[in-house]
């Protein structure tokens, strides 16, 4: 048990530190560390921590861990990533489609649900589509102000 305890320590503290965009990359990490680790036993620990991968867009995908988004530098790297690649938000009823860059869909979709806005009742992310269901009786504005928590400019991109 002590060595998987350093074992997740050092990849939570790699995983929050640097930008890992692979598991050999981070078992190259982890032994430089002197932290033995398998693939098998590294993809288990990954799925044990809940992490993410998340679109960079210099190395592809990053891994982070979801339960670390109140960590300031997570939050300043998750805006930016929403901040670059929300394009256009609109209205249809109850539902609000935005529209971001190929591949950012699901990570926008991760922001918003870890928010838990009162306003949306839930969100589907495809690839470049975010479909956002407001909860009954919610305006856009309301809906409009909620999500400016993660985009400062959200109100200028409605259509």
């Amino acid at each position: 048990m002590r060595n998987k305890t350093k074992r997740l320590l050092a990849i939570r503290k790699l995983i929050e530190n640097e930008q890992i965009c692979s598991q050999e990359e981070l078992l190259f990490r982890l032994k430089e560390l002197n932290v033995e680790a398998t693939q098998s036993t590294l993809s288990r620990d990954l799925k044990f921590m809940r992490v993410a991968k998340i679109p960079h867009k210099d190395k592809g995908y990053i891994y982070i861990i979801p339960d670390s988004i109140q960590n300031e530098q997570t939050d300043e790297k998750a805006s930016a990533i929403v901040t670059d690649s929300i394009s256009s938000i609109d209205f249809s009823g109850n539902i609000a489609v935005m529209k971001t860059l190929p591949g950012y869909a699901k990570a926008v979709t991760v922001l918003i649900d870890n928010e838990n806005y009162f306003e949306v009742l839930g969100t589907i992310g495809g690839d470049d589509t975010v479909l956002i269901v407001m909860r009954e009786g919610v305006t856009h504005n309301e809906l409009l102000d909620a999500l400016s928590s993660i985009h400062v400019n959200i109100h200028s991109l409605f259509k």
